[in-house]
């Protein structure tokens, strides 16, 4: 694969921070960073962007993730290595991630919006569409995905 541009970012000067302190407010918001990494994960999935897989498959280990429960999140419905408001999240970032195929229901929004609140379902909403905008600016890009990934941490007996 070869990239098609490689100074993108550079290109769109000032936005391009705009996006950077998008991203550090979702951080600051009331979601657990392992929740926005497996939302992160399975829209990145569903979109085929092999840079953004990569890229938070290796925050998420950073963060202290399991190597399984990445490997999951592709058949999360079959697993029961989720809690609810994972498998309500993997949900809501499906049916918006897919949002061309068929528009959310009144029943999905319940769904989602009986574990979260709304301050959190409005950081969770964004998230959703923030990381599909990443995945289509990589994608059109062409961007090519790390090599690595950090060893998984221990976990405490």
């Amino acid at each position: 694969m070869t990239p098609r541009m490689t100074d993108h970012f550079k290109r769109i000067g000032s936005a391009f921070n705009g996006l950077v302190t998008f991203e550090t407010e979702l951080r600051k918001g009331p979601l657990d960073h392992v929740l926005l990494h497996l939302v992160k994960l399975r829209a990145s999935q569903i979109n085929g962007c092999a840079f953004c897989i990569q890229m938070h498959v290796s925050d998420a280990l950073k963060d202290g993730e399991s190597h399984l429960r990445l490997h999951m999140v592709a058949g999360w419905r079959d697993s029961t290595l989720f809690t609810p408001r994972e498998r309500a999240a993997l949900a809501w970032t499906e049916k918006l991630t897919t949002v061309a195929a068929a528009h959310p229901t009144d029943a999905d929004w319940e769904a989602v919006s009986a574990v979260f609140n709304a301050d959190e379902l409005a950081f969770l909403t964004f998230a959703i569409s923030g990381i599909n905008l990443w995945n289509r600016t990589q994608i059109a890009f062409s961007v090519a995905h790390g090599l690595d990934l950090p060893a998984e941490r221990p976990h405490a007996a």
